[in-house]
């Protein structure tokens, strides 16, 4: 039976799911973190707040894995934009994603690769990419309706890592040896996680910022925004799976 793994790291990225929750929800504190589990839309859901970073990701996709048998794993937030025409408001749903961070090029890996696996990055599910599609074109925001200028998604890679970018010579470096669609500080994570577990995952990523000048750009705002208007195509994802 599909029971779906939804997690956003920071509480202004699930509280749109949480409000959607039926009635019955079961709450259970495992490894500092609570998992709520129940129904959206008539589907199994665990809808789960890791915390920022990677280490709370990805211990946070193994208990969805292990302890709630989650068959898949949906990571929601806010990221951001990275790709030549994306902007803030604009959405990337992940082909694969790798971690930035990461450098054994030492011992002659690739940057990017951690030692001793056969993986560069971690691709996401083709169904699930399809979904996510789906889903947001047929949201309002898509369609840019009243007036207002249509957001787009677009499939791309994302780049995690422990740091928040927002200096553009760092962005310009990433760009440089990853080439991905937007950054932030979960996916690759609980894209590991789901890889070394068999589950078939996928990243959406709503931009808040375009990971260089923050004074700039108005994240403080477009932070709740954008991890709403994410949550709000996970909604609709959740009946395509």
């Amino acid at each position: 039976m599909k029971k779906i793994g939804i997690i956003g790291a920071m509480e202004v990225e699930v509280n749109f799911l949480r409000g959607l929750m039926e009635d019955g929800a079961k709450k259970t504190e495992a490894g500092s973190i609570v998992f709520e589990e129940g129904k959206i839309h008539g589907v199994e859901v665990v809808l789960s707040r890791s915390g920022v970073g990677k280490v709370n990701a990805a211990l946070c996709a193994q208990r969805l894995a292990l302890q709630f048998g989650c068959t898949h794993i949906i990571n929601t937030g806010i990221a951001g934009a990275m790709a030549k025409g994306l902007g803030v408001m604009d959405f990337v749903v992940s082909t694969d994603a790798v971690y930035h961070d990461m450098d054994a090029t030492g011992f002659g890996y690739k940057k990017g690769q951690i030692p001793q696996m056969n993986v560069f990055s971690f691709e996401a599910d083709k169904n699930m990419i399809s979904a996510a599609k789906k889903a947001f074109a047929e949201t309002e925001f898509s369609k840019g309706e009243d007036g207002k200028e249509p957001h787009k998604m677009i499939e791309g890679r994302i780049a995690t890592g422990d740091q928040f970018i927002s200096e553009k010579d760092v962005k310009n470096r990433i760009n440089e040896e990853f080439s991905p669609a937007c950054v932030e500080m979960e996916g690759a994570a609980i894209a590991h996680a789901c890889f070394l577990n068999k589950i078939p995952f996928v990243i959406l990523r709503c931009m808040s910022d375009m990971a260089d000048d923050l004074s700039s750009n108005g994240y403080e705002f477009n932070e709740g925004v954008a991890a709403e208007l994410s949550a709000r195509v996970v909604e609709k994802m959740l009946l395509t799976i």
